[in-house]
């Protein structure tokens, strides 16, 4: 059962993950800076609680399963989905926070440029994510 959960957890969140910045977080920034920067604080407040669950309860099954002796395989994975969290808190939430800011200018020089930023760093998060859910993946079937 904790593979299962912990296959699902990363499958979603990776989906997700790739889904923004494959998608989304283009869209947005195709329809200009204004819209991106309108867009981005209620689609971030609606995604990280999300976002956060599934890392969480992600890592802690694919540990519990190699706990349980489903092979290291799933301590690697379990660690690489849990690692979004960090890399989120060191890396990302200082964007996140200029860009959130109230009062922040959609019209400022800088907005385009901390959105592509912003992009990057996520970016990260979806390889991150994508490794632990190929790697929880190769555990299934072994």
């Amino acid at each position: 059962m904790a593979e299962l959960v912990a296959v699902f957890c990363s499958g979603a969140f990776f989906g997700a993950a790739l889904y923004i910045n494959a998608a989304q977080h283009p869209a947005a920034l195709e329809a200009g800076a204004a819209f991106a920067i309108r867009f981005f604080s209620p689609m971030y407040r609606r995604a990280a609680p999300m976002q956060v669950a599934l890392a969480v309860v992600g890592a802690l099954a694919g540990l519990w399963a190699w706990w349980g002796g489903a092979g290291s395989l799933w301590w690697i994975a379990a660690l690489l989905l849990f690692s979004v969290i960090p890399v989120t808190l060191v890396w990302i939430q200082p964007v996140n926070d200029q860009l959130m800011a109230p009062g922040r200018d959609p019209e400022a020089p800088d907005t385009v440029r901390l959105l592509r930023r912003w992009g990057s760093l996520h970016a990260a998060r979806t390889i991150l994510s994508g490794l632990g859910f190929v790697l929880m993946l190769a555990g299934v079937s072994r």
